[in-house]
């Protein structure tokens, strides 16, 4: 397969994937919910890598990174629903992402202390 048609592949894939769990999000919003919190993303990920032939330590890596990365995200699934009854969708959104962000931050430096470097 050439380098165009297997970057088309991927893209096609990797989209089918998200417009997938969107469109079942949308009529069943449990089994939406559990598809998205699963780590298809980065399994669609880790396949690609190793389709690509990297190394075995970088697809390692880009797994234990997304561990360390997950975590500070998770206060925005609560802090969401939790404002977007109060403030509406896109406010709820940026105050949520700009949470996210400045949580990761204050993560990042905490976790430094204990030489593991995200940043």
């Amino acid at each position: 397969m050439g380098n165009t048609a297997y970057l088309i592949a991927k893209y096609l894939i990797t989209a089918a994937v998200v417009v997938g769990i969107s469109e079942v999000a949308s009529r069943y919003e449990r089994i939406g919910g559990l598809l998205a919190a699963l780590p298809l993303v980065t399994c669609l990920t880790l396949i690609w890598l190793y389709v690509e032939k990297q190394p075995d330590a970088r697809i390692a890596a880009h797994a234990w990174y997304t561990f360390w990365y997950v975590l500070p995200t998770l206060p925005m699934f609560l802090v969401f629903p939790f404002l977007l009854a109060k403030l509406g969708f896109w406010p709820a959104l940026i105050v949520s992402a700009v949470a996210t962000i400045a949580l990761f931050f204050v993560y990042a430096q905490l976790l430094a202390r204990f030489q593991i470097h995200l940043l």
